[in-house]
């Protein structure tokens, strides 16, 4: 029997007999609704919450802002030692089921029954990343009460790592499901503790790992079965999103579980509204309205219908009674207020009228409308309003006893959803597609068209973003759509020029030398020239410059993108500024953020640390490479390696010279394998390897093969003009990359236009051509020297304004014409040529052209006022949006992109 504290008054709840006396939908107002399978009173104060009191002060010490909408409800009956299903927006946070389950283990009494009367809450997490937050957060409310130890287990494929793990003495486990299979096979005895299963992000553990989850559930089962005295059993799931498996996990491991979904989109999962995708073109929505309608007024159905402003409400309202179809209308304009248009709603039905609502969505709030049986997306819906539409029908959503059924007869769901599906939908497209996918609702191919068109409109717009780094260190990206980065190559940023010369001189063998470690595979450091290092010959040259004290002139005014020297110590490196903040007027010195050209970490520094660098420090080009290790990545299909492996590996590699095999080569990144470390044992004038880094990292059992890594970097690499990465460098050696002037871009990012594939091939070529075959021999000659320089623009309703990144353009030159802009300029020692042929016509005679210090600004007159949907007619890799000025008009169609 649990203390009477447990009995408390803030901890009763109720359920009602059945199903049919219960309100299990409950509108708060102000946007916040719940639906429960059982009556809960809410604990939304903290002060009289269930927890106890060391908790609360704590909680409160750290600034806890709860509980929330979504707490309140879990908060007691998980405290009560109930079963729990929360699926809420927030269900991805530990706080959720973290309190109560602090507070059930500061009571020894509810453990009486097991043989050393502690019970161990097992915390299941989807990864080793999740994990650390959930202990982290355990080791600081932990303080709160007794010290409960509560311990990580990670484990690999190290079987003696698994007989070694030490979990006597602690109260809370932590762990995933991998990890915890492994740990069972030498602690079955842990299962005799266990009174708690909590499943963190039960969608991503049932999605990612269902046969390990029903594994560690039938464990678990048998565990409590054979279990004396009847002691607590529990079992918490929270997570963001309802899951088909979770119904087998109520009725087959829970016992009669508290439901508490706060995301209505997930409660109608859950309820089982049928889902169903009309494809219609756009002009004939109304007309597929009707033939819709038409099937529902048989039915005697109570259909709202939604769309997003009043004068659809008005036209939608208007077809319907040309039609003679009765209904009611409702948006912000209306005469009719919310009680009258409810009222309404209530009595046609009960006088055996079919009842049609047409309203926007900021109405149905005040209408409390739950009773609907089909609602119609007129306008297609985001996830987040598709949630507020769905709860209109919570009445008629499923009951817990009809989900468990399996026998139940689907094909007669009392609600339904009806997305009109037109060429027109807009940006939600790939998350309502993933949401439907989940429904299990039957999904046209326009569908697949339009969210694959939008993928690539998402790709598009990152396109300046920097390349994907789980890309490149593993071969894929799990979640390519959360990714904030891009997945395809930009040559302009890609393909740097100035490579140091060991990368192209012996591209399969070079001695690198790893100083900055980004984690286990991934490191940048420099190629080391075993005959003469000329980086070694310039910092030392460097050294002593600056060992003179009339040398070392501080910098006034720091400019971004400029080199400089810094002094740490005794040593001296050249550095980039990559991010100057606003300063303040009373304090001229700032925290400026700059990149060791040379070794390829990033920093912050006071500005005043910086010092002029003399250009006979300049000359040689940066010497920082990127190396990434091929084909092993973390096991349990993780996507970052573990602190573990990345310790050990820094500790065994930083600052030593290795020798590797580089694979494949982009811009200033090599893939290698093998790469191994060499040492020489000079009284037998012997070589041996001591070790290969990827042997090392398997070694750990917490890395595993990934033979299709080095298959899918040439994959990505394929899609460019540039096959060979060896013939691609052996193109940049030849430039001249003598100076790097003072004030300019230590890396110039431009790329030859034979090598980008960008030259207009089609009979228009970026240098004059002409037949006679010494011209166009001279005219090919200019075409493999110009660079082409990084473009952006955007534009207003008369002007389309280009800027043209250049540092101290000389010889410009500017020709304009009707559909033609040609721009050229020399920077340095390099020739700049941009060839754009536009998308629509211009005012030759009106557009300009300003030189400025590290840009030339086009501005085009357009020949008709209005919006271009690009620039270009055929798409360059130079060219894109300045999206700092970008101002996109509401009414824009979501696919039109730069």
């Amino acid at each position: 029997r649990l203390p009477q504290f447990l009995n408390s008054d803030s901890l009763q709840t109720h359920m009602a007999e059945n199903d049919q006396q219960f309100q299990r939908f409950q509108n708060l107002g102000g946007g916040r609704n719940v639906f429960l399978s059982k009556q809960i009173e809410p604990s939304s104060v903290l002060e009289t919450s269930p927890l106890f009191d060391g908790l609360k002060k704590e909680l409160a010490w750290n600034k806890f802002s709860g509980p929330n909408f979504t707490e309140s409800y879990c908060w007691p009956p998980a405290v009560g030692g109930h079963d729990v299903i929360a699926i809420s927006h927030q269900g991805n946070d530990p706080l959720l089921y973290i309190p109560p389950v602090l507070t059930f283990l500061q009571l020894k009494s509810a453990y009486q029954a097991l043989p050393n009367r502690t019970g161990v809450p097992l915390i299941v997490c989807p990864g080793w990343k999740k994990a650390q937050v959930v202990l982290d957060l355990l080791k600081t409310y932990g303080k709160a009460g007794r010290d409960l130890h509560p311990v990580l287990v990670i484990l690999g494929e190290n079987k003696k790592a698994a007989s070694q793990v030490e979990i006597r003495g602690c109260e809370v486990v932590v762990t995933t499901p991998y990890s915890l299979l492994r740990l069972l096979e030498h602690n079955s005895w842990l299962l005799c503790r266990l009174c708690h299963l909590v499943l963190d992000e039960v969608e991503v553990l049932f999605s990612d790992t269902t046969e390990q989850v029903f594994t560690i559930l039938d464990c678990y089962k048998k565990a409590t079965a054979q279990a004396q005295g009847n002691p607590l059993h529990q079992i918490i799931a929270v997570g963001t999103q309802w899951n088909k498996h979770i119904p087998h996990l109520m009725k087959e491991f829970m016992n009669d579980p508290y439901i508490v979904i706060t995301a209505m989109e997930e409660a109608a999962i859950c309820g089982n509204v049928q889902q169903v995708v009309q494809p219609c073109r756009n002009s004939n929505k109304i007309a597929e309205l009707l033939k819709i309608l038409d099937f529902t007024h048989r039915n005697l159905q109570k259909v709202l219908v939604f769309t997003d402003s009043v004068n659809e409400v008005e036209m939608i309202h208007k077809a319907l009674k040309s039609n003679s179809i009765v209904s009611l209308k409702k948006h912000k304009e209306s005469k009719c207020n919310a009680k009258c248009v409810s009222e309404r709603w209530r009595k046609m039905h009960i006088a055996g009228t079919p009842v049609v609502l047409v309203l926007t969505d900021d109405c149905l709030q005040p209408l409390e409308i739950t009773d609907a049986t089909c609602v119609i997306h007129f306008s297609f819906p985001s996830p987040a309003i598709l949630g507020q539409r769905l709860q209109s029908m919570t009445d008629n959503f499923c009951t817990m006893r009809e989900v468990w059924d399996s026998s139940a007869d689907w094909e007669h769901t009392k609600a339904k959803s009806v997305i009109l599906l037109t060429e027109n939908s807009p940006c939600h497209a790939p998350r309502i597609l993933d949401y439907l996918k989940r429904a299990e609702a039957e999904i046209p191919q326009g569908l697949y068209d339009l969210t694959a068109r939008m993928l690539e409109s998402e790709e598009e717009e990152k396109f300046s973003r920097p390349l994907c780094a789980s890309l490149k260190a593993f071969g894929i990206c799990k979640n390519r759509r959360a990714c904030p980065d891009r997945h395809q190559i930009n040559l302009s940023i890609d393909m740097a020029q100035n490579i140091p010369d060991e990368m192209i001189k012996t591209p399969e063998h070079v001695t690198i030398l790893p100083l900055h470690i980004v984690h286990a595979t991934n490191y940048w450091g420099r190629i080391v020239d075993k005959q003469r290092d000329q980086y070694t010959v310039l910092n030392e040259e460097m050294k002593n410059y600056f060992e003179v004290p009339r040398h070392r002139i501080s910098v006034n005014t720091v400019e971004k993108s400029v080199f400089y020297g810094l002094r740490e110590g005794a040593l001296c490196h050249r550095v980039q500024v990559v991010d100057i903040p606003a300063k303040e007027e009373e304090n001229p010195v700032c925290k400026v953020t700059i990149k060791y050209v040379d070794e390829g970490r990033t920093s912050q520094v006071n500005s005043d640390q910086l010092l002029q660098l003399p250009a006979q420090f300049q000359s040689l080009p940066p010497q920082a490479v990127e190396f990434i290790v091929c084909r092993v990545k973390p096991i349990d299909n993780e996507m970052e390696w573990n602190p573990q492996v990345t310790d050990h590996i820094h500790q065994k590699i930083k600052g030593k010279i290795h020798h590797a095999k580089v694979v494949h080569t982009l811009g200033r990144t090599a893939w290698v394998d093998p790469v191994i470390r060499v040492t020489s044992l000079a009284s037998v004038k012997v070589c041996i390897n001591e070790y290969n880094i990827r042997s090392e990292i398997l070694s750990t059992g917490l890395g595993t093969d990934n033979p299709e890594h080095v298959a899918g970097i040439q994959k990505l690499c394929r899609h460019t003009e540039v096959s060979d990465p060896a013939e691609n460098l052996e193109h940049f050696i030849k430039e001249d990359t003598a100076g790097l002037e003072k004030g300019s871009s230590p890396q110039d990012t431009s790329i030859q236009e034979s090598s980008a594939g960008s030259c207009d091939t089609s009979g228009s070529s970026p240098c004059d051509t002409v037949a006679q075959t010494k011209e166009a021999e001279d005219s090919l000659l200019c075409l493999h020297k110009c660079c082409h320089p990084e473009i952006k623009w955007f534009q207003d309703n008369e002007t389309v304004t280009v800027k043209v990144k250049i540092q101290s353009a000389a010889d410009t030159k500017c020709e304009f014409s009707k559909e033609k802009v040609v721009f050229s300029a020399c920077s340095g020692d390099k020739v700049y040529l941009a060839d754009l042929v536009l998308q629509q016509s211009i005012l030759a005679e009106k557009s300009t052209c300003v030189i400025k210090d590290t840009e030339a600004v086009i501005v085009l007159a357009k020949e008709k006022p209005g919006e271009w949907c690009k620039l270009l007619k055929n798409k360059n890799i130079h060219v894109s949006l300045d999206f700092e000025h970008w101002e996109e008009p509401e009414d824009e169609s979501p696919f039109v992109v730069g």
